[in-house]
C-alpha cells in the first residue's frame, strides 16, 4: 500500500474534524502531500467519517490523476491539488462546511481580526474569494475554485494567513502537514465565532492595532518565536 504513514496522518486528520465539531454528515475533506513522490493522499468521496480506513483513502498525483485506490476521491480533489501545486509549503489540507466560517463565507465577508486569539494563529483577516462568474462554475467548477483562492492570494502569504472563505460556499485551511491542517480549521471555526459575536455586540468594533497584531503572531510564528517549549540548540 503507498505512502501508509501518510495515509494514517491524513486519516486522523479527517477524524480529527469530525471531533472538533466541524463536519456536516459527510460534508468536508482533509488531505496531505508527499512532496517527494509528488502524490496526494485524500479522503474518499461520501464515505461515512466512522466507517473509514486508511486503506479508504485514495492516492493521486499533483494533476489529480489516480495512482491507487478502489473509491473515488472527494469531488474537492482539484482545488487541493491546485494549491498544492501553487503553494510549496503547504504539507495538508482540511475543507470543512464548519457553522461560523461559512457563514461569513456566504455573507460574503473577511474574517477581521479584532483580538489576539485571531492573531495567534492568522497574520491578517481571513480573506474572501471573489465571487465566480457563471462560466467557472459551469466549467472545471473545483479547479476554478482552487484557482480563485489562489488570485485571493497573489499579494498575501499562504501560511502566514493559512485559510480561506471561498465565497458562497465554505472554508479551505492548511498547514505543513494534515493535523496541522486539521488544527487550523478548528482555529478558524473558533475566530470566525468570536468575530460574529463581537459584531453582535459592537457592530462598530475595529481591528486589533498593528503592534498588539504583529505581537502575539511573531511570538509563535519565525525565527523569533518564543511561546512554549523551543527546542534546545545543539
Amino acid at each position: 500500500m503507498l505512502l501508509a504513514a501518510l495515509r494514517e496522518e491524513v486519516l486522523e486528520a479527517n477524524l480529527d474534524l469530525v471531533r472538533r465539531g466541524l463536519v456536516l454528515s459527510t460534508f468536508g475533506n482533509a488531505s496531505g502531500v508527499d512532496r517527494r513522490e509528488g502524490l496526494i493522499v485524500i479522503k474518499p468521496s461520501g464515505v461515512a467519517y466512522e466507517a473509514m480506513k486508511a486503506g479508504d483513502l485514495v492516492v493521486t498525483d499533483l494533476q489529480g490523476k489516480v495512482t491507487e485506490g478502489t473509491l473515488r476521491p472527494s469531488s474537492d480533489l482539484p482545488t487541493h491539488a491546485a494549491l498544492y501545486r501553487a503553494f510549496p509549503s503547504i504539507g495538508g489540507i482540511a475543507h470543512t462546511h464548519s457553522e461560523y466560517a461559512t457563514a461569513w463565507a456566504q455573507a460574503r465577508r473577511a474574517i477581521p481580526c479584532f483580538g489576539t486569539t485571531h492573531a495567534d494563529y492568522f497574520h491578517g483577516p481571513i480573506p474572501v474569494t471573489e465571487v465566480m462568474a457563471e462560466d467557472e462554475i459551469v466549467g472545471e467548477y473545483e479547479a476554478n475554485t482552487g484557482a480563485a483562492i489562489i488570485r485571493t492570494f497573489e499579494n498575501l502569504d499562504a501560511m502566514s494567513i493559512p485559510a480561506v472563505l471561498v465565497a458562497n460556499h465554505a472554508p479551505f485551511a492548511w498547514g505543513h502537514d494534515p493535523r496541522k491542517a486539521a488544527e487550523t480549521a478548528w482555529m478558524l471555526e473558533s475566530v470566525a465565532r468570536m468575530a460574529y459575536f463581537t459584531v453582535s455586540i459592537n457592530p462598530h468594533a475595529s481591528d486589533i492595532a498593528k503592534t498588539l497584531h504583529d505581537r502575539h503572531f511573531l511570538r509563535k510564528h519565525g525565527e523569533k518565536a518564543y511561546y512554549g517549549q523551543m527546542r534546545a540548540k545543539e
